[in-house]
């Protein structure tokens, strides 16, 4: 796939060989030459695990210190009194059945499921479109919760959920170019943080492998993984 001239000129801006300071790879970030769109910022996390186990699997939830700068449409199953409750809290969709009756027939407009356990039987049915898609609640990452209040407006405000994949790795979005470096800095580490104290018990060796951070349309700068564990 040929590259761009911005793209070529923002990798000549890196050393490929490099392991950067956290700070240096912002300031670097956000001194390319940008697109028409407020990129996202990303991190991949190379772990020392295998998620073939199940107690290696290395999951969880965070909130961000400054958010994510990403608009998040929430759709929150649920019946009576809890309806009122999700729609104050700033939901973008509420209902049941209806809503179940939707994703069945293709309808998936929206980044995060949150339901009350008296639902589950049903999201259960489809499970196996929502599984594949990240979006099937659970307790873990506090989608499956009697306050869907408290759940959306944390959704809302910054909440992410990260979950190891097939290789070892957990990707994350740890906000927008448009931050200041300093909001970028405390969103990567707090997400770090919260990495090295998910470490599974059963993890062996190196547990922490390689970090790196991009924007949507830049190239990958490495970290250094020792400013991370030390």
């Amino acid at each position: 796939m040929s590259k761009s001239k911005r793209f070529k000129e923002n990798f000549e801006l890196i050393d490929r060989d490099k392991e950067y300071l956290l700070t240096d790879a912002v300031d670097i970030l956000k001194g390319q030459k940008s697109v028409k769109f407020d990129e996202s910022v990303d991190m991949a996390v190379n772990l020392g695990v295998d998620p073939k186990h199940a107690d290696q699997i290395v999951r969880g939830t965070i909130s961000l210190p400054n958010g994510t700068g990403k608009e998040v449409k929430v759709l929150v199953l649920c019946k009576g009194e809890n309806v009122v409750a999700a729609e104050e809290a700033g939901a973008d969709f509420v209902g049941a059945d209806d809503y179940i009756d939707k994703i069945k027939g293709g309808w998936m407009d929206v980044d995060v499921i949150i339901a009350t356990p008296d639902m589950m039987a049903s999201v259960g049915k489809i499970g196996r479109v929502l599984g594949p898609r990240g979006l099937m609640p659970n307790p873990k990452s506090g989608t499956v919760t009697t306050d869907v209040s408290k759940a959306v407006k944390e959704v809302k405000s910054g909440r992410i959920e990260f979950r190891v994949d097939k290789y070892g790795i957990i990707h994350a979005i740890v906000g927008k170019l448009s931050f200041g470096g300093e909001q970028l800095v405390e969103n990567a580490m707090a997400l770090m943080s919260a990495l090295m104290r998910a470490k599974p018990a059963a993890s062996k060796g190196v547990y922490l492998k390689k970090v790196s951070i991009t924007s949507t349309m830049g190239p990958g700068l490495k970290l250094d993984k020792n400013e991370f564990t030390a």
